[in-house]
Formats: structure tokens, sequence, C-alpha cells
């Protein structure tokens, strides 16, 4: 173990990187809850993708470890599992939406290793970046928001405030509270326990099933039989490229920024600021979505999470594997995951979206030409129910004010690929 991961080399040892891969599991356990509720919306099997979540989250993080020998963790990305269940899933059904997942991963792992993801990443502005970051988050606190009742649709004013006296709204208002002292606190683990939390609560005024027996809480794990290899290519083909290159689109942006933004804090950075093992990441990161697509779950990727893990000593591979360890001992406790509802999960929906709008700090909102376009791609997000629809905007929008400002220079030639088949999505 000592040479396989070069601990000393790495000025680290075996109980330090246990307790860190300890650490990001807790961290990010919350998608074991979260990400099977989303996606059962669908129609798929919630128990299938509760092991789905599971095994493709612990064999990729393993893999990472493994392969690259970075502290960094994977699993069904938020975000992405919101554009699977509501944007790609509704078209035509949850086999084609997983079949658009596997070909995405194809795209990602060719991207990778032909080395295009590098040209790709100076053809996008960086405001455009960020604001589809901030775009999803505001997309899934929506979600968030609209799955604990708290907001509803009204004819007159198209969304409004729900009855938060309501059994559901009462819970997840509780759990939100609950989970924003504990972020507040800098809790490790904050999500998941808030969920835990919440789900006991639910007990009370029954939104939780009560367990009544062990059976409940422990037990084998739930056959992957109703989503496993359950593709279908040709509806997959009819989504059209603009719902393929978005799920390429965020799965790479989303999982470069991670690696180089956590990498940076950590001091993984050579000294032209690059990270080593970079293209071995996102290589694994493409095998993760695959593999996620195959067992039947949404696009699989590097989570930030994996800073947590980090700041408590994490620096090599093993970190890593004992997270995705972790993972895999968690398939015993499926019934647990089953019991918990969606005014649980609801908080972490709207604590992610927190998070993630973050990222509107940097978007230069003096500049218009760089301040519209990342406004159109936030805002027609969660306005209009899609993912697509909003990263189409802002790559609609600009080029042209980079135009009538005089400034064409500064847009990259690819961009104007970008306009013409953003362009198409919306007309066709």
């Amino acid at each position: 173990m000592e040479n396989f991961f070069k601990l000393k080399e790495h000025n680290t040892n075996v109980k330090t990187e246990i307790v860190a891969g300890i650490t990001t599991f807790m961290t990010m356990a919350y998608i074991i809850f979260v990400n099977p509720d989303m996606l059962s919306t669908t129609g798929m099997d919630k128990g299938a993708l509760v092991t789905a979540t599971i095994v493709s989250a612990g064999l990729t993080t393993i893999l990472m470890g493994l392969v690259t020998n970075l502290p960094f963790a994977l699993a069904s990305g938020m975000g992405l599992n919101a554009f699977f269940a509501f944007t790609v899933a509704p078209q035509y059904g949850w086999e084609a939406a997983l079949g658009a997942v596997l070909i995405s991963g194809i795209v990602f792992f060719l991207c990778g290793v032909l080395g295009i993801i590098d040209q790709i990443d100076k053809a996008i502005p960086t405001s455009l970046k960020r604001a589809v970051a901030a775009g999803i988050g505001l997309f899934i606190a929506l979600i968030g928001l609209v799955n604990a009742g708290i907001i509803v649709g009204d004819p007159a004013t198209i969304v409004a405030l729900g009855n938060i006296k309501e059994p559901n709204a009462v819970v997840a208002l509780a759990g939100l509270v609950i989970t924003a002292l504990l972020m507040a606190r800098k809790v490790k683990g904050a999500m998941l326990i808030g969920i835990i939390i919440t789900t006991v609560l639910g007990m009370f005024n029954g939104v939780t099933r009560v367990p009544q027996s062990l059976g409940d809480l422990v037990g084998a794990p739930a056959s992957l039989s109703p989503i496993l290899f359950k593709l279908d290519f040709p509806g997959a083909l009819k989504l059209g490229f603009m719902v393929i290159f978005s799920l390429v689109f965020v799965d790479m942006f989303d999982t470069l920024g991670t690696l180089m933004g956590t990498s940076a804090r950590a001091g993984f950075l050579d000294k032209d600021g690059r990270l080593p093992q970079i293209k071995g990441a996102m290589i694994v990161d493409a095998i993760g979505t695959m593999l996620g697509a195959v067992l039947g779950t949404s696009t699989v990727t590097t989570y930030v999470e994996s800073s947590a893990g980090i700041s408590e000593g994490g620096k090599t591979g093993l970190t890593a594997v004992t997270t995705g360890v972790l993972f895999l001992l968690a398939l015993f406790f499926t019934p647990l995951a089953l019991l918990v509802p969606g005014a649980a999960t609801a908080p972490a929906l709207i604590i992610v979206g927190v998070l993630m709008m973050g990222a509107v700090t940097d978007i230069d909102f003096d500049d218009f030409t760089e301040a519209f376009p990342a406004f159109l791609a936030i805002a027609v997000m969660p306005f209009s129910y899609s993912i697509a629809s909003g990263i189409s905007a802002g790559f609609i929008a600009y080029p042209l004010v980079k135009i009538a400002a005089g400034r064409a220079k500064e847009v990259h030639w690819f961009s104007y690929i970008l306009f013409a088949i953003s362009l198409a999505y919306f007309i066709l």
C-alpha cells in the first residue's frame, strides 16, 4: 500500500488517508438518497436506482484512486440528474435518456483521449461556464422547492407559495433550517445528517413510513434488473445534438472546474499551474459516465465534496479508494434509503442550489457583453425548466453582443458553430 500510493512521497500516512476518505464519503453520501428520489420521477424503479447510484459511485471512485492516485470521488452529478429527469427523459423516455448519457460518455472519453478537451475549454468563455453552473443551481433549488410543496404552480401568477402548513412542506422547511444551521456551523456531512434528521421528523406526521423491523433498515441490495442495460439508442439519437452536447458540456466543465479548483487549493498543481494527472482523471470520469448509463443512472462526475477529504489531509488515491469502499458497503443499507421521502431530500437540493450559485461571482457584470449572455443562461434554465435551453440561449447571445460591440475578435470560431447549433435547437 505504501509503495502503490506513494504515501511517504506525498507526506501522508494510511490513517490520514482513511480518515480523509471517510470524511469525503460523509459529505457526499446524500446522493444515495437524492439521486434515486429524483430519477424515480421518470418511472424508473427506485430500489434499482439506489443500487445503481451506489455501485457506479463506488466502482468509479475506486478506479480514480487506483488509476490516477488522486483523492477525488465521483457519483451521479447534481444538475445532470435534474437534466436527465426533467428535460431529457420526458421527451422519449428514460431508456432514451440512458442512451444519451452513454453516448455523451463515449464522446467525453474520446475528447479526453484525443486531447480535444483543451481546445473546447479555450472556445467557451469563462462567463458562460460560470453561468451554466449558477443556472443549474437555480434549477435544482426550484426542483427542491417544488418537491417540498413550498412552491406550486398557479394559473394566475405561473408560480406561487404553496400551503406551508401541509405535512410535506412542514417537514421540508424544518429540514432546510436544520441543514442550513449545520452548514453554517461547517459540520462535516451536514446534508447527510440533515436528510437523516428530516426523515426521522417525518415519522411524526406521516410523511415518512415508520420502519417495522430491522429488515426495513438493513438488507440485501435491490436488483438492478429493472434498469440494467435498458438503453434506447434510436430514442437517444432523436433527442438531437444539443441535448447530447449539453450532457458532455456540463460534465466536462463541471469536472474540469472541480479538478482544477480543488487541486489549486490543495497544492496539487505543478509550477505551470497544471494538474499532471488531469488527462487520466478526465478519462476515469468519462468511464464513470458510461458505467453509470449501463447500470441505469445519470451522468457520473467528479464531486467538489472531495475537497472535504482533502482538507482532512487526503493526498493520494487511498483516500478515493476508502470513499469508494464505503459506498459499496452502503449497498446493504438500501432499505433505509428507500424510507427517505422527497420532503427529506428537498432541503439538500435547495442547499446545493445555494452552493452552485456562488459561480456568479466570477462573472464580470460590469461588461454587458459578458453579463447579458450569462444572465440569459442563468434565467432561462429554471424559467423554461430546461438546462439545454439555458445553455443554448447563452450561446446565441454571446457572439451577437460581442459583434454589436465591435469586439468580434474576442469570439472563438467554435462559438459561431455553437451559435448555429443553438439557433437550430430552438427553431427545430
